[in-house]
């Protein structure tokens, strides 16, 4: 894939330094960089396959519930019926980090409702359950998951669970540049991770209910971003993670941050490349300027 071979062609560079696209802040603070408290970070321009910034790219590192988007894809490649009734069992509790769930075992939902929640709520019971009724189990589920990754050229990716609570989930975020890219090509994911919200009803002891769930980030809810694929990730080894597929200033780019510190700061830094990205755009005539292909400056 065109775009991919451009990023990994770029991954030397970028591992070590971030790098950015126009002047050095030294020479002109109106073109700075921004300074973001995610400890690895790319950005990149889908037009012309290029990041225009990056720092510690590719740091292997636990990526929390940004594995639900590989999850998704499995699901999605093996065709399972999205209307076909599953149930939420024991099996598929959280006994790695102890998170609890509004989803009570015995409760069922349509694996399209499961996959939803998965990807627009990061449910983990519902992402369990989706690995457990996969032909073969969660083991040929984890099979599948690390095979599609090694299809999508993610040489420093590996899975063991579908949610990402096991920080044996790991990546790179220029990995995870071609795993955003690849579940952008799903109108499902994109769908379902840039929903807002989505109700269920489930069986109570009198009387059913009905139970809301809200995207896991905020972004999607606000006007001025335009959001076409959104995950979000949590746990502590891996810090508040975030990938987007957006576009800013009409230009489509995929944002990753992974392991930062902050509660809101993987917010603060997604509204900071946005404000950062819009500027150097029209300071360039809507253009990223490169030199033989790579951003033209090194910090």
């Amino acid at each position: 894939m065109r775009r991919s071979t451009i990023v990994l062609g770029l991954s030397a560079l970028l591992a070590t330094t971030p790098v950015l696209a126009g002047k050095s802040s030294t020479q002109d603070r109106n073109g700075a960089p921004p300074r973001l408290q995610s400890s690895a970070v790319i950005v990149v321009d889908q037009e012309g396959g290029e990041a225009i910034y990056g720092k510690n790219v590719g740091a292997v590192q636990p990526i929390a519930s940004i594995t639900k988007l590989m999850t998704a894809m499995v699901v999605l490649d093996a065709k399972l019926p999205l209307d076909e009734t599953l149930e939420i069992a024991y099996e598929d509790l959280d006994f790695v980090k102890g998170t609890r769930s509004r989803l009570q075992v015995g409760t069922q939902l349509t694996r399209g409702e499961l996959l939803k929640l998965a990807l627009m709520a990061s449910e983990n019971r519902a992402a369990a359950a989706l690995g457990r009724n996969y032909p073969g189990g969660i083991g040929a589920f984890v099979e599948a998951m690390n095979r599609k990754a090694a299809e999508l050229g993610m040489n420093d990716t590996r899975f063991v669970d579908s949610t990402g609570l096991h920080p044996q989930n790991v990546s790179t975020a220029q990995d995870l540049v071609k795993m955003v890219e690849a579940g952008y090509g799903y109108e499902v994911i994109r769908d379902f991770t840039t929903s807002e919200s989505h109700i269920i009803e489930v069986e109570g002891r009198s009387r059913n209910r009905l139970v809301s769930f809200n995207n896991s980030n905020r972004l999607v809810r606000s006007s001025s971003w335009d959001i076409g694929l959104s995950k979000t990730g949590y746990i502590s080894e891996a810090g508040r993670c975030l990938v987007m597929q957006a576009k800013i200033a009409a230009r489509p780019v995929i944002i990753v941050l992974l392991d930062s510190w902050g509660k809101l700061s993987r917010i603060g830094d997604a509204n900071r490349i946005k404000q950062w990205v819009e500027a150097e755009l029209k300071r360039s005539d809507g253009k990223f300027r490169t030199t033989h292909g790579s951003p033209t400056t090194q910090m």
